[in-house]
């Protein structure tokens, strides 16, 4: 359901009487919790917010947030506790284990299989077909997930554990989760029965002289084949245990000939996936040594990757998010925040920066710079490389959104106020339309019939008595005049970002100062995943001119560049040919000054 971003619709403080009926559903629907937990979930006189959202699905949901943390969610007037309310209230859902390598498919808009949950030595909980569930990661009883049961227990084990067991609401790491302060689930010791203490303590003593096969916890009895699960668990153990093989290579000293061949026999024993695992990891704890400097924070998060995380990749290999176990970088960079290398915020809504980051973390000292290159190369040719070389243009498609007025003319498609459709989905739904109400004119098929549906919907009121055909564009421009505008933007290695109205241009302006001095000026360059202080750096270096980062008026969150004198020549050049910006996603270069004449 928050596998992708969604939209808000709404934000406002819930009223008194709300909040009473709010705690009283809440009551209603989990029994389990006491008065006094009530009133600490929905507080009397706390700030309670109340926000509409539609998900990328256009369903509409409400979310209640506290303490800047959404607690509760309903849809389709059913009321769910978030993994945020789960993990002070663990026991509020009856509750299913899985391997943590699951979160990850789960977070992606995945259900929960059978084959995936474990089933533990006391049984599972009896549950019935549609009851709200929770899901836990194995030797973790903090639940991260959310979902609903799609068979009882009975049927599950009937049916030998296998097919889908949970249609899954809502995760860690999913949308919901980012609109809260992201913090990481607690460690909750597993809740331990009288009979699988007795077990346990049974198979100590059987065990006593035997060898432990692995550090990790043990795991319970299953009612499935493990055989089934190696495959799908050897890649993601990789992905775990990454970070402690790679501090165990740091930390080793460089060997004879005879084990650097071993190494390399044993680098290529693993997967592609591994392989570009452990090549991130290091270019990542590469860039950050190296590199970045406290200085250059707040850094965004596309400028890092491309600025510095490349620069640091070897000879003959290639960065490629989507060949690692990540996918997205925004996920890779999610791993390392709680790991507790860095932390990142998104300072303007859809562009996420790197705020900060600790310098004395043990990865970060243990880390060896690879040979070929050294502390002061690196930082050398940091300097001098043309970072804006390495950035790559975001993916804008622009969308539009189902309005109240248009709801007769889709709602025959089956779509709803809210709905997201793109240009295209617009004409087929508007051909389909016309051809299945047949209102192609006979007589001439360039025209098209405007019934009543059409009339409300695409003409104005001083229209309707006096147009009776119209042209398949002019029909198509008007329906897509009407609809909410609405656009998508895609940065390098990170998920699609859905935002309300049309996509604000780089604005480019020419302003006069003190003593007839002329300034330029550029906004809206981190709607493009443009670092401000990178494009000022560089420009200051081409023309040889003081520039500045100032805050843009009127816009939070924003800054502004301001170089001196008309320099709209040099602009254009560097955002048309080196960054490769359409020309129509910036606005103001016909204020360049005309060759030839001097001002």
């Amino acid at each position: 359901m928050f596998a992708r971003a969604f939209r808000v619709r709404a934000n406002t403080n819930i009223k008194g009487s709300d909040r009473r009926k709010l705690r009283s559903d809440v009551a209603a629907a989990f029994p389990t919790l006491s008065t006094e937990q009530l009133a600490e979930l929905i507080p009397n006189k706390e700030e309670l917010n109340v926000i509409k959202i539609y998900s990328h699905k256009g369903e509409a949901i409400t979310v209640y947030m506290n303490h800047r943390n959404p607690i509760l969610f309903e849809a389709e007037k059913v009321l769910y506790p978030t993994v945020y309310t789960l993990w002070v209230y663990p026991d509020l859902l009856p509750a299913f284990a899985t391997w943590p390598p699951v979160l990850q498919k789960l977070a992606g808009g995945a259900d929960l299989m059978l084959p995936g949950v474990v089933v533990p030595s006391s049984g599972l909980p009896q549950v019935q077909r549609g009851t709200l569930c929770a899901v836990t990661l194995l030797g973790n009883r903090a639940p991260v997930a959310v979902g609903v049961a799609t068979m009882s227990t009975e049927e599950m084990l009937a049916a030998g554990m296998k097919g889908k067991g949970f249609a899954v609401l809502h995760t860690h790491l999913d949308h919901l989760w980012e609109y809260g302060d992201k913090s990481s689930p607690p460690t909750l010791a597993p809740l331990v029965t009288e009979s699988a203490a007795k077990e346990s303590a049974g198979d100590e003593e059987e065990l006593q002289g035997k060898e432990p096969v692995s550090s990790c916890s043990p795991e319970p009895e299953q009612h499935v084949d493990i055989r089934d699960l190696s495959l799908r668990d050897r890649e993601p153990c990789a992905e775990l245990l990454g970070q402690e093989e790679l501090r165990e290579n740091r930390a080793a000293e460089p060997a004879e000939d005879a084990s650097t061949e071993d190494q390399q026999e044993a680098e290529d024993s693993r997967t592609p996936q591994e392989q570009m695992d452990a090549l991130f990891n290091q270019c990542f704890f590469h860039a950050l040594k190296c590199k970045v400097k406290k200085s250059d924070l707040p850094l965004l998060t596309s400028t890092f990757l491309g600025s510095h995380m490349f620069s640091c990749c070897p000879a003959g290999k290639q960065l490629d998010i989507k060949k690692s176990s990540y996918k997205k970088f925004s996920k890779f960079l999610q791993c390392m925040q709680h790991q507790k290398i860095l932390q990142v915020k998104e300072l303007s809504k859809g562009v996420e920066s790197i705020v900060e980051v600790d310098w004395k973390h043990p990865d970060i000292k243990a880390f060896a710079v690879p040979e070929g290159f050294s502390s002061a190369s690196a930082a050398q040719d940091s300097k001098s490389e043309d970072r804006e070389q390495v950035y790559h243009a975001p993916e804008i498609i622009p969308l539009y959104g189902v309005s109240t007025k248009m709801i007769p003319l889709f709602q025959e498609s089956g779509h709803r106020k809210g709905s997201i459709l793109s240009s295209s989905e617009v004409r087929n739904i508007i051909i389909n339309y016309v051809k299945s109400n047949e209102l192609v004119d006979e007589t001439n098929k360039n025209f098209v019939k405007v019934n009543a549906i059409l009339c409300d919907c695409l003409l104005d009121k001083s229209e309707q008595d006096e147009i009776s055909h119209l042209k398949w564009d002019e029909l198509l421009s008007r329906c897509l005049e009407r609809l909410q505008p609405l656009h998508q933007v895609t940065f390098f290695g990170q998920e699609p970002v859905v935002r309300k109205g049309n996509i604000e241009p780089i604005d480019i302006s020419i302003a006069q100062r003190s003593s007839n001095k002329k300034v330029t000026i550029i906004k809206n360059l981190e709607l493009y995943g443009l670092d401000p202080q990178c494009v000022a750096n560089t420009l200051q270096q081409k023309v040889q001119a003081s520039a500045t980062i100032t805050p843009a008026p009127g816009a939070k969150d924003r800054v502004q560049v301001q170089i001196q004198g008309n320099q709209i020549h040099h602009l254009a050049k560097m955002l048309l040919e080196e960054y490769q910006l359409p020309r129509k996603y910036i606005q103001g270069l016909e204020k360049a000054p005309k060759l030839g004449r001097k001002k």
